[in-house]
């Protein structure tokens, strides 16, 4: 790809049905753009702007980051930030940028937590990474027992009212928090628009309560982690490439989760569903966490345009028929590789 101008293709948004999140005015596409582990130091600059640029022809114009997402923290921003000014500042109001702040960002009493002080100057330091006046959504990462939920609620609300984000939201909360977050929000006069759980075939935590409780507040779900780190994919089935996850340092994945019988037992069963329905394993895996509606978009990374490719090409098929369920359900257990 050369450094000509950027022109996004006419047909953009062609294919894409977008989803209401909750009760809300916005829509997000099934398949949103995550920046979690993709786009630290390491990454290409060049391999990244394709992606971006390729996700956006395809109808993805949702990019979600958070202040930590690298690594080193700060870097998904920067690159994120690098990505807009050199090709999307005409097309900045047809995007969607969600960040967080809520885990250890700097050092000292302020740099984690749900404190008023770190959430507001997290999210000016976000800002000025990515060199934007506001961003689309802003979460609290993570409950925080520490900090009255009061404070973090009147951040987040803050944060709207001041112009550097219009829509708030809370990530990793439990169903109870999640509605007394959302009271606290609306008597603030900022709605709650959307949550951000982790939610996955092997990971259904979300299908104990919160599901209900977003349903009855009218917020949406976008969820993180619908391929388990890359556990639901093929890639594991044949042992551990060296150059996976697994391999790695990363936090979430170990080559002992990779060779558990009982891991590979059920990735097996999983993939030879999906290959009668003529899908990979990981169209599957997002297919089945789309089937609810509460799930306004699931946050998919991609490291190559044609792994992105692959991922969107779920939205061709993602009617999962009741027998279908009946037999993932056989292996889609929660807890396993944990």
């Amino acid at each position: 790809m050369s450094n000509d101008a950027y022109t996004p293709s006419a047909a953009r948004y062609d294919r894409t049905e977008y989803r209401r999140v909750g009760r809300s005015g916005i829509q997000l596409p099934p398949i949103s753009l995550g920046c979690w582990q993709n786009f630290g130091e390491d990454r290409d600059p060049l391999t990244l702007r394709t992606i971006v640029r390729r996700a956006f022809d395809l109808g993805v114009n949702h990019l979600d980051l958070a202040n930590n997402y690298g690594p080193p923290p700060g870097s998904a921003e920067t690159h994120v930030g690098r990505i807009l000014a050199q090709d999307f500042r005409r097309h900045r109001d047809e995007l969607v940028i969600s960040t967080k702040a809520g885990y250890r960002m700097w050092d000292g009493p302020f740099g984690d937590g749900g404190s008023r002080k770190y959430l507001l100057n997290s999210l000016d330091q976000s800002l000025e990474r990515m060199g934007l006046d506001h961003v689309d959504i802003f979460y609290h990462h993570r409950e925080d027992p520490e900090t009255p939920l009061e404070e973090t609620m009147g951040a987040l609300a803050h944060a709207v009212r001041s112009g550097r984000a219009l829509y708030a939201g809370i990530s990793n909360y439990s169903p109870e928090k999640t509605r007394q977050a959302a009271r606290m929000l609306a008597d603030l006069g900022t709605p709650l628009l959307i949550h951000q759980p982790s939610y996955s075939m092997f990971n259904r935590h979300i299908e104990n309560g919160l599901l209900d409780v977003v349903e009855e507040i009218g917020v949406g779900i976008a969820a993180f982690s619908p391929l388990q780190q890359g556990l639901l994919t093929n890639r594991y089935l044949s042992g551990v490439p060296q150059s996976s996850r697994a391999a790695g340092s990363s936090p979430s994945l170990s080559e002992r989760q990779v060779n558990d019988a009982d891991y590979q037992e059920r990735v097996r069963g999983l993939s030879q569903i999906a290959h009668d329905r003529g899908q990979s394993l990981a169209q599957l895996a997002l297919a089945w966490a789309l089937r609810h509606r509460q799930v306004s978009t699931v946050l998919v990374g991609a490291s190559s345009v044609s792994q992105l490719e692959q991922n969107i090409a779920t939205l061709d098929d993602l009617e999962i028929t009741d027998e279908e369920l009946d037999r993932i359900d056989e292996f889609a257990i929660d807890g396993t590789a944990r």
